[in-house]
């Protein structure tokens, strides 16, 4: 009532002072019509509706709400303006489910798997929960993700690309009527085939895990895709701090002690001997020790191991790593880091390595007291081994297995540098023969197999081998500089430098630039100079 009385009164005392003005203040028939309104005034209040007034007084606190509303929003727009464009330009991505990730194997062949789970996340347009490590390998390391690579990393680094989270969020599992969907994908599944055969289930069942989950994405994929792997393993993968400084740490002390340095992966351990089905010399004993090992495979069928060594499928031991690099030009004095596991045979397998190169060095020689927090767990030390190969000047693989094909795609990715590969198949004769012959013949031959396995960054052409080993579709070409070409010659001695810049020259007067280029003479020449006394680093 006394909001009504006074919207009245308000009226009434608007209409007095117009007439007021209209009137004049002194006139007494002005007071006699002043005083005769007032009472019309009163005479007639209570026939306006009170519906009305309501109405009118519900529309005018409408307008006041609206207008109060208006300059609130304004105010609150001009705080926080960058926030609100921000989240009103973003366009959140409506995932298809979680997708569960069971990696197998060791530490490099886990991170093949790891990098394909988030491409493979992307395709199917699903939330990837962190995945899950291999606890039941030869290796029988009980690590989990968080314990070798940064996971916050991970996850922050590809939040455009694909949403990852730690866990299946509970709500989501509590309203699930059955557990996750548990499946195996063939090797090398196109992307067709998870959105045929996964993703249908994915939509259906909300959760779906992917066990044994290595290499079950097809090598060969659409450009975005292949880049995506690239931001996944070269950037995405970080391992730990603490990992990551040891690791730093044995590089710095290859370096105090030599400027350049070789790493060389061994991969003379049990487990590697035993799947390849190869025969060293240690008779029954050594049959039997790797036929044991070899059991944990069931599907292997029976090898020849004759024939497995002339098919260039079993890895050379330490010695003859040691007398490849000897006869490709590596000096005795060559600094080497050796990144291995237990060596099969122990020190008596090492031993004619060590005397071929006396400043050799493993990760258990440079650090003693900071590698214990590592030493029960294999993946931790295989991924110090990583950091040092990966730093260091040349690396030499001796089997083409996950580790090398990581590191030779990474080292490529990086900024090119050498990753020797032996040519085994050639090389395993010669290996036999090598008694039959002079030194300066054998090393002649050597550096013959090699031609093509040196590392050379025309070496392997787009498209071959593992995407891994040379992920094309992330590198850019540039062209080399006066400088850089210098650069690669520094270590070179001045004959061989002289030598190259003589045919060089011959050839392209001759032959042109491109019958030069196949016939690769400077490679041919810089491979069969020895220099006694003297590394020699092919760069």
């Amino acid at each position: 009532m006394g909001v009504a009385n006074a919207w009245r009164f308000s009226l009434i005392s608007a209409n007095l002072a117009s007439l007021h003005q209209q009137n004049g203040c002194n006139g007494g028939t002005n007071k006699q019509y002043v005083l005769w309104r007032w009472r019309f005034y009163v005479s007639q209040r209570r026939k306006i509706p009170w519906s009305l007034i309501c109405g009118l007084m519900l529309f005018a606190l409408g307008l006041i709400s609206l207008f109060t509303g208006h300059v609130a929003s304004d105010l609150e727009c001009q705080e926080r303006a960058t926030p609100v464009l921000k989240d009103c330009a973003r366009s959140e991505r409506s995932s298809n489910g979680y997708l569960l990730i069971a990696a197998s194997g060791g530490l490099n062949q886990q991170r093949t798997g790891i990098t394909d789970a988030v491409v493979v996340a992307r395709i199917l347009n699903a939330t990837l929960v962190v995945p899950e490590l291999d606890h039941h390998s030869y290796w029988k390391d009980d690590s989990d993700f968080a314990n070798i690579f940064d996971v916050d990393h991970f996850i922050s680094s590809l939040a455009k690309d694909v949403t990852i989270v730690k866990r299946v969020p509970d709500k989501v599992m509590r309203s699930m009527e059955k557990p996750p969907y548990t499946m195996r994908v063939p090797r090398k599944s196109t992307p067709e085939y998870y959105l045929d055969q996964v993703l249908p289930i994915l939509l259906r069942r909300r959760v779906v895990q992917l066990t044994k989950f290595d290499y079950r994405l097809a090598n060969d994929l659409d450009e975005e895709l292949q880049k995506m792997r690239c931001r996944v393993n070269y950037h995405a993968l970080r391992f730990t701090k603490p990992i990551e400084e040891l690791g730093q740490k044995l590089v710095m002390r290859m370096r105090s002690m030599a400027k350049r340095f070789i790493a060389v992966h061994l991969r003379f351990e049990p487990d590697m001997l035993a799947f390849s089905g190869c025969y060293y010399g240690g008779g029954d004993k050594e049959r039997y020790e790797l036929g044991e090992i070899r059991k944990r495979w069931a599907t292997l069928p029976d090898l020849s191991p004759e024939g497995e060594r002339k098919r260039g499928k079993c890895p050379l031991t330490p010695h003859e790593v040691g007398l490849m690099l000897r006869a490709l030009g590596f000096a005795n004095d060559t600094h080497l880091y050796v990144a291995s596991g237990e060596i099969y045979g122990g020190e008596e397998t090492l031993r004619p390595l060590r005397e071929l190169f006396p400043n050799f060095y493993t990760k258990e020689m440079l650090a003693n007291e900071e590698l214990k927090p590592f030493l029960q767990f294999s993946s931790r030390l295989a991924a110090i081994d990583y950091i040092v190969c990966d730093e260091s000047d040349v690396f030499v693989t001796n089997n083409n297995g996950n580790m090398a094909k990581i590191l030779a795609g990474r080292r490529r990715y990086m900024g090119h540098k050498r990753t020797i590969r032996p040519n085994a198949k050639r090389l395993s004769a010669l290996f036999m023969a090598k008694n039959q012959m002079d030194w300066d013949t054998f090393a002649r031959k050597v550096k013959s197999c090699q031609r093509g396995f040196m590392g050379e960054p025309e070496e392997m052409k787009p498209g071959r081998g593992e995407f891994h080993e040379f992920p094309y579709s992330c590198i850019c070409e540039k062209p080399v500089t006066d400088e850089e070409h210098t650069d690669r010659d520094h270590h070179l001695d001045k004959a061989s430098a002289h030598l190259i810049a003589k045919l060089q020259s011959k050839d392209r007067e001759k032959k042109g630039e491109k019958k030069f280029k196949k016939k690769g003479l400077v490679e041919e020449q810089i491979t069969s100079v020895h220099i006694e006394g003297e590394e020699l680093f092919p760069d």
